[in-house]
């Protein structure tokens, strides 16, 4: 069988011609009526390209309950948790990509279940002002895809979402960090700016991230560490508003960061962010 994706797979499934499809039961549980298995995944994927998810579920269940260690009954069970996807029936879809993995690890669908359940978590991603525990499992699922599967077109759209992932995890800690600076907490404001270069220092928050470093060890008396960020900001961002706000405050503050030779600066980077560059 060719990779399992999502409306490719229930079209290709229909190979078998069908005659006039009997009407499904809408509910909870089909009465019991033994029939082929192909017949029965046929019908499911069906119902699936009908977009009716709710007769796909009971019928992809069906195929599961009388045809148990066939494949068609491995493929229903990671198509049942695509059509409950396709609800926003987020926990289940989970829960069924989850069961699918835990029962056939090494299976040919496995790539696909992972991958749902890494959307699963995605599509349910607040904005930044709120709790960002499902932003966290997104990560974390879009970067089991990457590193089980690297090569896989899932992948390449799982290291998509991650970028927007870490911005939006990057985005929360520039929130937290500025209210911490507004509260004249400053020290747990620097921790989250800190947090911001060293494990999202590729997202759209890192220059203004150093920005209020630098305002942040400004506060603190800490010249030379307000230095080490300004040089930062400058060396990876001169033509920022950010960096020129920051060479206004460190002028202003007596620190002639234009003195600086690039030497230097490579010395504060590393000083700031052990490793950079």
């Amino acid at each position: 069988m060719s990779r399992l994706t999502p409306l490719p797979l229930a079209i290709a499934a229909c190979a078998v011609a069908l005659g006039a499809c009997q009407s499904t039961r809408r509910n909870t549980e089909l009465a019991y009526v033994e029939r082929p298995v192909e017949q029965l995944y046929n019908q499911a994927a069906g119902e699936l390209d009908s977009r009716d998810y709710a007769n796909a579920i009971l019928l992809f269940e069906e195929v599961e309950r009388q045809h148990p260690y066939s494949e068609w009954a491995r493929k229903s069970m990671v198509m049942s948790a695509y059509a409950s996807y396709k609800t926003r029936d987020y926990t289940t879809a989970i829960s069924a990509a989850e069961r699918y993995l835990a029962l056939h690890p090494g299976g040919s669908e496995a790539e696909y279940a992972y991958y749902l359940i890494a959307l699963s978590h995605f599509d349910q991603i607040v904005d930044v002002g709120r709790d960002q525990a499902t932003t966290e499992r997104a990560r974390t699922a879009l970067n089991d895809i990457v590193r089980r599967f690297p090569d896989s077109e899932y992948a390449r759209d799982a290291n998509l979402k991650l970028d927007m992932v870490n911005d939006q995890l990057a985005g929360k800690e520039m929130t937290v960090g500025r209210w911490y600076l507004r509260s004249n907490q400053t020290l747990s404001a620097v921790n989250r700016f800190r947090n911001v270069i060293e494990t999202y220092q590729t997202t759209s928050h890192a220059p203004e991230a150093l920005h209020r470093l630098v305002e942040a060890y400004l506060t603190l008396g800490l010249k030379d560490q307000a230095l080490a960020a300004g040089a930062t900001l400058g060396y990876n961002y001169p033509d920022s508003d950010w960096y020129k706000m920051s060479y206004r405050l460190l002028t202003n503050e007596g620190v002639d960061i234009e003195a600086v030779s690039a030497s230097e600066k490579r010395t504060l980077i590393e000083r700031l962010i052990p490793g950079g560059n």
